[in-house]
Parts: structure tokens; C-alpha cells; sequence
């Protein structure tokens, strides 16, 4: 007990002797070290604690600029971006919203083709096979030309823009359809002029020059409707998955009827896009100055069922040296009336149309009179006189011609000449087994 008492008062006089000064002083460098450590320390944890928040920031900005559903896309081609381009305007003008028409074919537009095919009774599958494709493009060409008629159509449908989708199926179909009635067309005495080249051209009137015919009054003539031959082609390429190729080629015959209505979906939307660049124009007044066509044309379309290709063409080309209007003017005015003749199901039309442009050098029409003949639509079936028609049309795009439907389809010439020509191996003359006769297939007339 004494020894611990004599440390501990040894250790408090030393204590005692120490200076004060340097007892403050240490004090104060302790207690200045400890708050410089800690504000240092905290500084150090602060900093540590931003940078990591940067980082989450840095993420979650990045993940927010690469978000999932932007998946990479291969760049795409010119001509197949306008392709999709065009999908994309038509299905929103028809109420199926493809977003913004950019070309890219992304899951707004995938969703919009799925409500499209629900809405048309197809298969859905998010992409449009090449049936579905025309006949949304040129329905949307249509309603687009036809002005006045697209209001008043919309409104008998009540379905808005979409009803005119199953209004152009039903009249494809041969349904009949209650259309306000159409003045009646004044007497023609030539065929009408309608170069649809700079966007303030008028329909000049006929002339006089050629002696008066008789107008046609019927729309759709004495013969079957092509128009629901074609809807029928198309409910069979529905159900075979898709077009003929020349690798699948079996039924020459089915194979020609296919790319039959595939040139008429092309004429037709070709001759509404060049009708929608006239100016005034309503779209009774084209159909009135084309039914000029059938009379004026009548004998020449009748010699295809009798004369040779080069006969007729001959005969035709007189036919236009006499018209007093310049190739430019009849070619123009010739595609307009042949998209009006097949969408009114007036072979006369139509069949005029095509030998005008065929006799006007533009060869690739040719092929029109070929498949005519060789299903018996405004003619005589005449499959032998149908292939020089098809020659003519195949050989004039082999020597470099531009194909005036289906373009983009570089196998389209060989399938034609494989299937019209029994050299090839291909029975074309036989009676197909998938295909309804067209003798039996309703007709419809308007008054």
C-alpha cells in the first residue's frame, strides 16, 4: 500500500513540474489534429460518397440512352426504307398508328400491321405479306385520289378511315355497294386527254375530229368481274402462304392469274397517283372522259380475240396517228383510264387503255393483253393468241425495259415465261384445279 501510494504521489509531482505552457500546447495540437483529421476524414467520405452517386447517375443516364427496347437496326437501302415509309403513312391514314413515318420498321409499326390484318380478317403476324401490301398501298392511293367520294364513303361506312378498307374489299369482292348516283356522262367523241405530268394540268375537252361514237352507260359490261376474280385469287394466296415462285411453279395456269391481279393492283395505283397530281378534277369527271376509251377503242379490243398481236398493234397505231394527240398526252391520259377501267371493271377501258400504251411503244403493257387472253376477261379465251402478248412483254424488260409492275421483283419475268410457256414445262392451257371459272363468278353493274 505504501509503494502505490508513493507512484502515484511521485507521478502527480512530476505532473506538477511540468511547464504549463507546454501542456496547453499540447492540448491544443491535440485537439487541432483530432478536428483537422476528422474534417479531413469527413471530406474524404463525402467525396467517396459523390462519386459513387455520380456514377449511379452516370448509369442510369446511360442505361436511360440505351434503354432496352432501342435494339441496333442494320442500315436499310433507299428504296426498301421509302417501301416501309409508304406501309407506315398508309396504315395511319387508315387509323392503325405506325408512328412517325420514318422508314424503320420497328414494334409501333409491327403492332399497326397487326391491327391492320385483325381489322381485314388475315393472318396476323406483324408483317405484310406482298397481297396485303398492295392492297393497303393502293387503298390508301385511292382514298387519297378520289376526293369527295372518300368523304362520302367514310360517312355511309361509319367506321371512319377504316371502313374504306372493307368498302374497297366488298367491291373487289363484286358486294354491291350504294354509291350517290353519278351524272350521266356526255357523249365522247375520242378518246380524252389527260397528261398527268405538271401539277397544274386540266382535263382539256375532247375534241372533234373523229367521227361520234356511242358511250357506254354499263360499268362493268357483259362479261364475268374481273374485280372478284382477283379478290378470289387472293383469298387462295392467303391460304397457300403466299405467292407462286418460279422454284414452287406447279399450276402455270394459277401462277399467271396471280401475277394477273398483281398488274392490275400495280395499274390501278399508278393511275390514281397521277390522277391526284391533276388539278380540278373530281373523280366522276375522270371516269366519265374514260369511258370514252371503250367505244372509241371497241373494234381494237375486239381483234384480239381474231387477229394477231402484231396485226392489232399495227391496227392501233393507225388508230393513234388519227387521234390528233401527242404520245406524251395519250401515254398519260392511256394509264389513268386503264387504272379507272380496272377499278370500275370496264374491260373496254381497260383493255383500250393497255394497247394504246403497248402501241405507243411501252411494251411492258403487253403483257395485260396476255393474261386477258388466257383467262377470257373482255376477249375470247385464247391462250395461243396470249403469247406473243407475253413475249412481247417478257423480251421487251430482258432488253432492259423498266417493269411497269412489280419492280422490285427481279424474278417476276422468269416466273411469266416459265409458267406461259408449255416449252418450259408447264402446262398452261389445262384447267386449273385451285382456280373458280370465271364463267361462274358474279357480276355486278352499276347504274
Amino acid at each position: 500500500m505504501f509503494t502505490k501510494r508513493f507512484v502515484m504521489s511521485a507521478v502527480a509531482a512530476s505532473m506538477v513540474a511540468m511547464p504549463g505552457t507546454r501542456a496547453a500546447a499540447d492540448f491544443a495540437d491535440g485537439l487541432v489534429g483530432g478536428l483537422v483529421g476528422g474534417a479531413v476524414s469527413g471530406v474524404i467520405v463525402n467525396e467517396s460518397a459523390k462519386a459513387r452517386e455520380r456514377k449511379r447517375a452516370t448509369t442510369t443516364t446511360r442505361t436511360r440512352t440505351y434503354a432496352p427496347d432501342k435494339t441496333y437496326r442494320a442500315p436499310v437501302n433507299s428504296v426498301a426504307r421509302q417501301q416501309v415509309r409508304e406501309e407506315q403513312t398508309s396504315l395511319n391514314y387508315f387509323g392503325f398508328p405506325a408512328g412517325t413515318p420514318d422508314g424503320v420498321r420497328g414494334r409501333n409499326t409491327r403492332n399497326a400491321v397487326s391491327q391492320f390484318q385483325a381489322h381485314m380478317g388475315y393472318p396476323v403476324t406483324g408483317y405484310l405479306a406482298d397481297y396485303e401490301r398492295q392492297f393497303l398501298i393502293s387503298s390508301y392511293y385511292r382514298a387519297q385520289s378520289s376526293g369527295a367520294a372518300t368523304a362520302q364513303l367514310i360517312a355511309q361506312r361509319g367506321q371512319g378511315t377504316r371502313g374504306l378498307l372493307h368498302a374497297y374489299r366488298d367491291e373487289a369482292a363484286g358486294v354491291p355497294q350504294t354509291y350517290a348516283a353519278v351524272p350521266a356522262p356526255v357523249p365522247a367523241t375520242q378518246a380524252p386527254v389527260m397528261a398527268a405530268i405538271p401539277q397544274e394540268a386540266q382535263v382539256p375537252q375532247a375534241k372533234t375530229g373523229l367521227a361520234a361514237l356511242p358511250n357506254l352507260m354499263a360499268s362493268g359490261g357483259d362479261g364475268p368481274s374481273l374485280a372478284s376474280h382477283c379478290n378470289q385469287i387472293s383469298l387462295l394466296t392467303n391460304s397457300n402462304g403466299g405467292f407462286v415462285t418460279a422454284a414452287s411453279l406447279s399450276d402455270a395456269r394459277f401462277a399467271l392469274n396471280e401475277q394477273f391481279c398483281l398488274a392490275r393492283t400495280y395499274a390501278i395505283a399508278e393511275g390514281e397517283t397521277m390522277a391526284g397530281r391533276l388539278k380540278g378534277v373530281s373523280p366522276a369527271q375522270l371516269e366519265e372522259q374514260c369511258r370514252a376509251f371503250g367505244p372509241a377503242m371497241r373494234d381494237h379490243v375486239a381483234a384480239l380475240s381474231l387477229s394477231p398481236k402484231d396485226e392489232v398493234v399495227r391496227e392501233v397505231r393507225g388508230f393513234v396517228l388519227q387521234s390528233g394527240q401527242s404520245p406524251a398526252q395519250l401515254s398519260g391520259t392511256a394509264k389513268i383510264c386503264l387504272s379507272v377501267g380496272y377499278r370500275i371493271d370496264n374491260m373496254n377501258v381497260a383493255l383500250g387503255s393497255a394497247l394504246l400504251l403497248t402501241a405507243l411503244g411501252e411494251e411492258v403493257y403487253a403483257e395485260l393483253m396476255g393474261h386477258h387472253l388466257n383467262e377470257g376477261f373482255g376477249t375470247t379465251r385464247r391462250p395461243d393468241l396470249a403469247l406473243a402478248w407475253y413475249q412481247g412483254a417478257v423480251e421487251a424488260v430482258e432488253r432492259g425495259a423498266e417493269p411497269a409492275f412489280a419492280p422490285g421483283d427481279a424474278a417476276r419475268t422468269g416466273l411469266i415465261r416459265k409458267a406461259a410457256f408449255p416449252s418450259d414445262g408447264a402446262n398452261n392451257t389445262g384447267d386449273s384445279q385451285t382456280v373458280q371459272p370465271a364463267s361462274t363468278l358474279p357480276t355486278f353493274t352499276l347504274e
